[in-house]
């Protein structure tokens, strides 16, 4: 039976699964890492470093290292998410074509979809070195919070990297397959995903081996980055009020103290303090001076306590669409490394007035349940079904810069709706179409997926000329646009080009060019 991969592409690491001997299995790397940090380092010889090699060139090399790619993709490149990272990151972020957002490295330009893939690629080699054969098909996982632009590049980064990908699936859905496959559980279930980039609630009904998602929501720019942020906030304002100097100013000692937030974070799961000390980080008449900083858990939780219910605020929202309270619930899954931290455990556990369920590895969890799901797919294992939503409505713009919605938030999957729409001038002859997605009454208030063109309608006056819009959205939640005049029959159907997509000849020029990347030391 040929193998096929899940894979968790995450923001901050990646994993990689397999289904084999009816259960699924993380593939580790030939020292035996099953967690790869989602990180791209670019060697002055022209090497390519990618994961646990390049972990140490963040440092080292910070511009010339790619980390938290996943945050940008799909963006547009004057987004408010864009902006911060361009502040943020020590790489130099750039725009590229359709307001999409490049990487910019040694006088470079890599679409985030090639950044990507490099880290799927270094996933794949993992997976054919451990079983010394080649692997060509795959499912990857995203945030369900994903809108279609996001799930298209991802799949596109798939494509780059040299798999098949049969199936884009849903982080939290993923999760709840490796809980309840083939345990006949009935029950309905949440998954609380708080990933190193992303957030995704979602609420499942489990039984027979089909696992329905009734509700889902989520911020795609709120993670355990953001609680590292506050920390080092907290770092260099003690830093500023101590020495006068601005640590933040300078991006390789930015990196150093982003370094140093990080794994104070981490210490602070098992221990009540800890000591951040970064060395030599300036110097005075006296010489170099250190950032030596005391740090408490208590002081932790006082900074990211907003953060933490902007989560909640998303579960109140999941809730009240599926229209259940926390007492409907048997079950919460944590997915994501951030989910170790014990404020965000015990404030989950008095969300939802229960203890999350244990045993599950929040690292590997996703990539598990993708690989059940692509053995699924393969027949190799017993069928299941899932049901997956639409995390955000879909509409065209009409008049007045309004957006009239075709498909609403939380429509099940796969998806085909129809509606139609007449001309709004005398003697038009074509109809511009422009499609939107989110929630907002206001085009403004929406995120522009693309917009194509139907010509060739009848002249006529205003109104007499009906045009059926159809969106199709597949299983992966990607969507396909066709316009047709009703009267003639005459359609335009679209794969929508929006902010940086990569056309079918340039994605097979970047498969062949990511032959070369060298994904060890």
């Amino acid at each position: 039976m040929e193998k096929v991969l899940g894979i968790d592409l995450g923001t901050s690491t990646s994993c990689v699964a397999i289904h084999m001997d009816g259960k699924p299995f993380v593939i580790p790397d030939r020292d035996g890492v099953k967690i790869q940090p989602s990180i791209v380092n670019f060697r002055p010889d022209g090497r390519i470093l990618v994961g646990k090699e390049a972990k140490p060139y963040v440092i080292q090399d910070a511009e010339n290292t790619v980390v938290s790619a996943k945050r940008l993709i799909g963006r547009k490149f004057f987004s408010a998410e864009v902006k911060k990272a361009k502040a943020l990151m020590p790489y130099e972020i750039v725009e590229g074509e359709n307001q999409s957002v490049n990487i910019k490295i040694q006088d470079k330009q890599y679409s985030l979809q090639e950044i990507s893939a490099m880290i799927l690629k270094k996933m794949k080699s993992i997976a054919e070195e451990h079983f010394n054969e080649a692997i060509k098909k795959a499912v990857i996982t995203v945030p369900a919070y994903f809108n279609d632009n996001q799930r298209a590049a991802t799949k596109d980064a798939g494509k780059i990297a040299g798999l098949e990908v049969l199936r884009i699936i849903n982080e939290p859905t993923a999760a709840a397959l490796t809980y309840g496959y083939g345990k006949n559980f009935r029950q309905r279930v949440v998954v609380y995903d708080l990933g190193g980039g992303t957030f995704d609630i979602s609420i499942l009904e489990l039984g027979d081996d089909v696992f329905e998602v009734i509700s889902t929501s989520g911020d795609t720019y709120l993670g355990g980055e953001d609680f590292d942020d506050r920390i080092i906030d907290w770092a260099a304002e003690q830093f500023m009020v101590k020495h006068n100097s601005d640590l933040r100013k300078d991006r390789i000692t930015l990196q150093q103290l982003k370094d140093a937030a990080e794994k104070s974070k981490i210490e602070l799961s098992s221990t009540e303090q800890v000591k951040i000390f970064i060395p030599a980080v300036t110097a005075d008449t006296s010489g170099f001076i250190d950032v030596d900083l005391d740090f408490s858990r208590s002081e932790f939780n006082s900074l990211v306590a907003d953060l933490l219910q902007r989560t909640f605020k998303v579960c109140d929202e999941a809730m009240q669409m599926a229209r259940l309270t926390p007492t409907d619930i048997d079950g919460v899954i944590l997915v994501g490394g951030p989910t170790r931290m014990p404020l965000v455990r015990e404030s989950v556990k008095n969300y939802f007035q229960k203890e999350p369920l244990a045993g599950i590895n929040p690292d590997e969890v996703v990539s598990m349940g993708a690989s059940i799901q692509a053995s699924a797919l393969t027949g190799e294992a017993r069928d299941i079904v899932l049901v997956d939503l639409t995390p955000l409505s879909l509409g065209i713009e009409i008049r007045g810069n309004l957006v009239e919605k075709v498909v609403e938030i939380n429509t099940p999957l796969p998806a085909d709706y129809t509606k139609i729409f007449t001309t709004t001038t005398d003697n038009q002859d074509s109809v511009k179409i422009r499609v939107y997605q989110g929630e907002g009454r206001k085009t403004s208030e929406n995120e522009l997926l693309g917009e194509f063109t139907l010509s060739g309608l009848r002249k006529a006056s205003a109104g007499e000329v009906s045009i059926a819009v159809q969106f199709e959205i597949d299983t992966n939640g990607i969507l396909n646009v066709i316009a047709k005049d009703v009267e003639t029959g005459k359609s335009q159907s679209v794969r929508l080009q929006a902010v940086g997509r990569l056309s079918d000849e340039r994605l097979q020029q970047l498969a062949s060019a990511t032959e070369a990347v060298v994904t060890g030391p």
